[in-house]
C-alpha cells in the first residue's frame, strides 16, 4: 500500500506557518506586554471570554486545542488578577462557567487596540490585502478540516 509523503513545497509551507505565527505572536506578545502588562496568551483569553461569555473550560480548550488543565490554570491566573470570574454551571454541576469582570472587559478593550495596530503594522506592510483575504480563505477552510476531523487535539 502506497502512503502520501509531503512534497518540498508542503515542508516549506509548514515550516513557514510555524515560523511566522511565532514572531507575530512573540511580536505583538512584547507590545501587550509594554502596553498593558499581559501576555499574548492572557489576551487570547479575554478576547475569547468577551466574544464567549460564560463558556466552560473544555470550550476553551477546544478552540484552543490545548488541555483542559492547561486551560484551567490559565484562567485561575485571570481570576487571581480579577479579570474573569467563575459562576456555577446550572446544565452541569461538575463545571463552571466563566466571564469578564467588569476590570476584564477595560483591559481587553483597551489590549484590543494595540493589538490590532501591532497586527496590521507587522503584516500589511508587505502583503496586500487581496493576499491577506486568500491567505485567509486558505487557512481558515484548513483549519475547518483539521477541526472537522479533531485533528491535534492534546492527548490525556
Amino acid at each position: 500500500m502506497a502512503t502520501k509523503s509531503a512534497n518540498d513545497a508542503l515542508v516549506r509551507l509548514f515550516d513557514d506557518l510555524v515560523r511566522c505565527e511565532t514572531r507575530l505572536y512573540n511580536a505583538i506578545g512584547e507590545s501587550l506586554r509594554q502596553e498593558h502588562g499581559i501576555a499574548t496568551s492572557q489576551y487570547e483569553f479575554l478576547r475569547y471570554f468577551r466574544d464567549h461569555p460564560g463558556s466552560r473550560i473544555a470550550d476553551v480548550a477546544a478552540n484552543f486545542a490545548a488541555g483542559i488543565g492547561a486551560i484551567s490554570k490559565g484562567v485561575d491566573r485571570l481570576e487571581a488578577r480579577g479579570w474573569v470570574a467563575r459562576h456555577p454551571n446550572p446544565a452541569d454541576g461538575r463545571s463552571s462557567l466563566v466571564s469578564l469582570t467588569s476590570a476584564g472587559a477595560v483591559l481587553v478593550a483597551d489590549a484590543d487596540s494595540t493589538f490590532r495596530d501591532r497586527l496590521a503594522e507587522l503584516m500589511t506592510a508587505d502583503l496586500a490585502a487581496a493576499d491577506v483575504e486568500a491567505t485567509g480563505r486558505v487557512l481558515a477552510s484548513l483549519r475547518s478540516a483539521l477541526e472537522r476531523d479533531r485533528v491535534g487535539l492534546p492527548v490525556g
